[in-house]
């Protein structure tokens, strides 16, 4: 009897981390979007800059830019991400290419007005020599009620 509990408790919890395993790269990708989110809620435009590849693009609700207008959009304040509360995220990583999708609320403030959404954003970094460069951010607005 002992043996078949114990034999249930071992299957059960290597069922478990086999779906919660994660390879040390896609972690590395995930600690380097959290940091991504932190540096955008602090406006650390400079540390911003050297993340995102020269030819990287962004996506939001109002319109799409490239890198210097990124940078500089968070330099100025015209959209602070104040806060990034994320859900869910997930990692797939293909060759030298990682995207990340993270289901998030964000607290931000453009134009001087506090929104809050509920966002999918698509992260997708490229690997540069041993470096990950960001390459494309797009917030997509969740209209579900489970995206909130």
């Amino acid at each position: 009897m002992k043996k078949i509990l114990l034999g249930l408790v071992l299957f059960m919890i290597g069922t478990q981390l086999s779906f919660a395993q994660t390879t040390p790269e896609q972690q590395e990708i995930i600690q380097l979007s959290k940091d991504k989110w932190q540096w955008m809620a602090d406006k650390e435009a400079d540390k911003l800059a050297v993340l995102f590849d020269d030819k990287s693009v962004f996506v939001h609700m109002g319109g799409a830019w490239g890198k210097d207008r990124e940078v500089e959009v968070i330099r100025g304040g015209g959209i602070w991400y104040k806060k990034a509360d994320i859900h869910e995220v997930s990692v797939e990583i293909i060759d030298n290419t990682a995207i990340l999708l993270n289901r998030i609320t964000l607290l931000a403030e453009v134009g001087g007005n506090e929104v809050t959404n509920p966002f999918m954003v698509t992260e997708v970094y490229i690997k540069k020599g041993r470096t990950w460069k960001l390459g494309s951010l797009s917030f997509t607005r969740l209209m579900t009620p489970g995206g909130q």
